[in-house]
């Protein structure tokens, strides 16, 4: 089973170890993208131009200190990836306090897709930094565009590495638009996204989602459970507990009545 997740907004800031090697990273065949995607962000940041800068990476006045964080990405201290990423998803899923076994499951099993890095395990070590998706590079336009392409070689790849069993999808849109399985393929039909929604209205719920798709990170690491396909998928999340609705082929709506 491989795992998407998005990145989060929120990072620890207080980095121990070294500078980011980019050669050490998981998914080696994107470190020539990293390399030109790093160089573009450091020279925007230090350029001196902070309005561009601000403007280009979408920073309210409250968030200017980020520019001077990522000119100096370089020689930046890092963590783990899975430490650096917090808030609502990152709370949930707890990767700290699973047992050993689950953390095992966990290294091999996720990946954090971003901005600046395409995508990271969780024990890849990298500095904090601001860079969304969603940001258009001067010299290389859309990022989620620009790591279509590279994505496009490395993430069969990767899924097949993982045992060639589910993939589970659970990227918010910005990031799904860096990368999609090919249509008709056979990784296509072994995909699941997720959705949480209101039991009572069906509507979907928006910071509780986050929170909820970590638990079934967690749970799902926790029970050691490998579903192959979307059907087991389904069986194991209610084995889990949970409430799920198949809305459409590869589809899932997970039911919340407590929204916490």
């Amino acid at each position: 089973m491989l795992v998407l997740l998005p990145p989060s907004e929120g990072k620890a800031t207080d980095g121990t170890g070294p500078a980011v090697d980019l050669g050490s990273l998981s998914l080696p065949g994107l470190t020539t993208a990293r390399a030109t995607v790093l160089d573009e962000l450091v020279g925007l940041c230090a350029g001196g131009d902070e309005d561009k800068a601000a403007d280009v990476l979408g920073l309210s006045p409250g968030l200017r200190g980020e520019i001077a964080r990522n000119a100096g990405l370089r020689d930046a201290r890092t963590r783990p990836a899975g430490e650096i990423y917090t808030g609502v998803l990152y709370d949930a899923l707890g990767l700290h306090t699973l047992d050993a076994a689950a953390r095992r499951r966990a290294a091999r099993s996720l990946l954090v897709f971003s901005g600046l890095w395409g995508a990271v395990g969780i024990r890849d070590a990298i500095p904090a930094y601001r860079c969304s998706m969603g940001v258009k590079l001067p010299a290389l336009g859309s990022l989620a565009a620009y790591w279509r392409t590279h994505l496009a070689e490395a993430l069969p790849d990767a899924a097949e590495a993982a045992g060639g069993g589910l993939l589970l999808d659970l990227r918010s849109s910005a990031y799904g638009a860096a990368w999609k399985p090919a249509p008709r393929s056979a990784l296509a039909g072994r995909t699941a996204t997720v959705r949480v929604v209101q039991a009572e209205t069906r509507k979907v719920v928006s910071h509780f989602n986050k929170a909820t798709k970590g638990r079934i990170v967690r749970a799902l690491l926790e029970s050691g459970a490998r579903p192959e396909n979307p059907d087991a998928l389904v069986a194991a999340l209610r084995d889990l507990g949970f409430t799920v609705e198949v809305a459409a082929p590869g589809r899932l709506d997970v039911l919340v009545t407590d929204v916490h």
